[in-house]
């Protein structure tokens, strides 16, 4: 039986360019055009929905370069592109900024609810997806996928709080910065277990 390739490595830099270029993008182009409205075929956008139009091919771009440098997307990647091409177009299309507002909303209990499955068929599917970052014995996979599956259930809960009770420019920073840093935040936090459920690695990169 034929291996698969291994997926190419990219440079820490053009990773974080790839992964994260997109969203600071978006906020830049937010700062610049959020008091602004265009007229197109005689309908008025707000600067918002306008980003958002320009947001989505540049996803869809640093996505496709990704894929093209690697040879792979995770099913993250492939399910966040999905929803963003979905809700972004309808934001676009109905001209209602709620739409790509609730994104983040549906990403997220996606995510809890995939994981929930798993574990309620007492597997863990995040282990599937991060299996080679990060190496962990089942045991340690299982906490990690229920801390990982309430984590995203609060931050759908803490986006619908925010884009439904707060201004839009509250939203933009916290989809900009307090979402990555809470992801950050939340991964450091759980050093003590990767340190107590941690397994080694072999010669070859992969746990025994």
């Amino acid at each position: 039986m034929t291996e698969q390739p291994a997926a190419k490595k990219l440079t820490p830099g053009l990773k974080f360019a790839l992964e994260y270029g997109p969203i600071i993008a978006f906020f830049l182009l937010y700062l610049l055009l959020r008091d602004r409205t265009f007229l197109v075929g005689g309908t008025e956008y707000s600067g918002f929905v306008a980003v958002t139009a320009i947001f989505i091919p540049l996803l869809g771009l640093a996505t496709f370069l990704q894929w093209h440098l690697t040879g792979h997307l995770s099913k993250m990647q492939i399910a966040t592109m999905v929803l963003v091409v979905v809700f972004g177009g309808l934001s676009v299309w109905f001209n209602d900024e709620r739409f790509f507002k609730m994104k983040p909303t549906i990403i997220y209990l996606l995510f809890a609810g995939l994981l929930g499955v798993g574990l309620l068929r007492g597997h863990s599917y995040l282990e599937a997806v991060m299996d080679q970052a990060v190496p962990l014995n089942p045991e340690g996979w299982m906490i990690l996928t229920k801390r990982l599956a309430l984590f995203f259930l609060g931050l759908a809960v803490a986006n619908e709080v925010i884009w439904r009770m707060m201004s839009t420019d509250a939203w933009v920073n916290f989809k900009t910065f307090g979402l990555p840093l809470a992801i950050f935040a939340f991964f450091m936090f759980q050093s003590g277990l990767f340190s107590r459920y941690g397994v080694e690695e072999d010669e070859t990169g992969k746990a025994p």
